[in-house]
């Protein structure tokens, strides 16, 4: 997800041209390893949250 989100986001913000995939490889070394620890971080807190409010 984050792989297509950077793609899009890289493509909108400052469009395709010759320096495109050198932004876009920049911005998920950045942005990856922020989305991974989120997902770790913020899924079982959701999970908890979910489990509780289903049952």
């Amino acid at each position: 997800m984050s792989l297509l989100m950077t793609l899009i986001i890289t493509y909108i913000n400052t469009g395709m041209d010759s320096g495109y995939l050198d932004r876009f490889l920049k911005a998920w070394a950045v942005g990856l390893p922020i989305a991974i620890s989120t997902a770790l971080i913020v899924g079982p807190i959701a999970k908890k949250f979910v489990d509780k409010i289903t049952k």
